[in-house]
């Protein structure tokens, strides 16, 4: 029998790893890889062990001043994915109500899953450029709601939710007796924009992120979580069954990266800012796909207007070499998720191709 209709198993991360690459990959939704040659290390800099039991402190305060937390409100994880999962596995238990937007990021899904909760959903419209709506959340909230998960920036979609907005959430969560989980990997593409984490806004948020998706820091493995120093000492139990002790030299190059984080964030943000322009010239020119311009992150999820989208995206792999990310992983088969985050002359010359695709597949 095939596992994947046996296990909780996250289908979406089996196709990115095994299935997503092409020559023309806007597929990716992380941040061309920062050359490691572009930072001030040397392999003297570096040491195999040398890191604390909880945690190499040096790190920790840099990721707490940076999020502007005490640091005994933060856990070091190995990125964005591992913090939701020890975050999720100390929130909820099997059989508690856990509400969850729609679409939403598959792994999320597979983790609760896998806990065995009860998932109830609230929906994130197309027509209404998948804004959060408090309306639609609330009435999905009942007393029996434990946590309520969400992306900020929305995972697929890269939109944003507003501080005022996400305060209320945290409030109608609040009045239930529930916590709000915030996944706010792709807020650090705000860059420039004035923006602090929603963990400042209420004692019932609890909050992940990493320097992966931003910054091209994947390799580094960089992630964190941030709540409530009582629920910090639980999470650093779970971690405990996954590691016996981290990786230092990724710990001391995460050091690195944060002393030098301007030269880091500004690599990033010309690129975005280069290849946004290219993204939103483009979706100006197709009216066949339904899109909103891109303002922030790192991809845009656009609806095919008409055909169906699962045969586009295999055309466009097999007969243009260009690779996007189909709909159905995040639970909107019509639609499909560009990054745009790589190379600029890749991102163009995708680009091109998609619309060529486009001309080709609608000729049909």
């Amino acid at each position: 029998m095939n596992i994947l209709q046996t296990e909780a198993v996250s289908h979406y991360l089996a196709w990115a790893k095994l299935h997503s690459n092409a020559p023309f990959n806007l597929a990716a939704s992380g941040v061309l890889d920062y050359p490691l040659s572009e930072l001030p290390v040397r392999i003297q800099d570096l040491e195999i062990g040398g890191t604390g039991p909880y945690g190499y402190k040096p790190l920790i305060e840099r990721l707490a001043a940076k999020a502007e937390v005490p640091e005994d409100c933060l856990v070091y994880t190995f990125g964005t994915s591992m913090a939701n999962f020890i975050a999720l596995t100390a929130l909820v238990h099997r059989g508690d109500e856990v509400l969850v937007e729609k679409p939403t990021y598959d792994p999320l899904l597979t983790v609760l899953e896998h806990i065995g909760v009860n998932v109830r959903r609230f929906e994130r419209r197309a027509d209404k450029g998948f804004r959060l709506g408090l309306g639609e959340l609330e009435r999905n909230l009942t007393r029996q709601t434990r946590l309520v998960v969400l992306c900020n920036l929305h995972n697929p979609s890269s939109a944003l939710t507003d501080e005022s907005t996400m305060r209320q959430v945290g409030e109608m969560a609040a009045k239930v007796g529930a916590r709000v989980l915030v996944d706010e990997v792709y807020l650090e593409t705000l860059f420039d924009e004035p923006w602090r984490s929603a963990f400042h806004l209420g004692s019932n948020f609890v909050i992940t992120s990493s320097l992966t998706k931003a910054y091209g820091l994947s390799g580094i493995r960089c992630g964190w979580i941030l709540a409530q120093p009582e629920l910090v000492q639980r999470m650093w139990q779970i971690v405990d069954f996954t590691y016996g002790s981290p990786v230092h030299p990724a710990e001391l190059l995460g050091v690195i990266a944060l002393d030098n984080f301007d030269r880091v964030r500004d690599r990033a943000r010309d690129l975005l800012t280069t290849n946004r322009a290219l993204v939103n010239e483009f979706l100006s020119a197709h009216p066949t796909l339904d899109c909103e311009p891109s303002r922030f992150g790192t991809t845009v999820f656009p609806r095919l207007r008409a055909g169906h989208a699962d045969k586009f995206v295999t055309m466009l792999r097999e007969q243009f070499e260009t690779s996007v990310v189909p709909g159905e992983f995040f639970e909107q088969p019509q639609h499909f998720r560009i990054g745009f985050c790589g190379k600029t002359e890749t991102v163009r010359g995708g680009l091109e191709r998609l619309g060529a695709a486009l001309d080709a597949f609608h000729k049909q």
